[in-house]
């Protein structure tokens, strides 16, 4: 019975590890998105061409 709960554990612990650091990766991409974003948008406030 103690090897199957020490499996079920680590099995479990191996989701959420692996969920968090894509959860890491994800936020690194957002974080990247976000400045390219921000400087285009400097880069085009700054040109002042107006876009309907």
């Amino acid at each position: 019975m103690l090897p199957i709960i020490i499996a079920v554990v680590a099995v479990i612990l191996l989701f959420t590890g692996g969920f968090v650091q894509s959860l890491q990766f994800l936020l690194w991409v957002g974080i990247v998105c976000l400045i390219v974003a921000a400087v285009m948008f400097i880069m085009r406030s700054m040109s002042g061409h107006r876009s309907a």
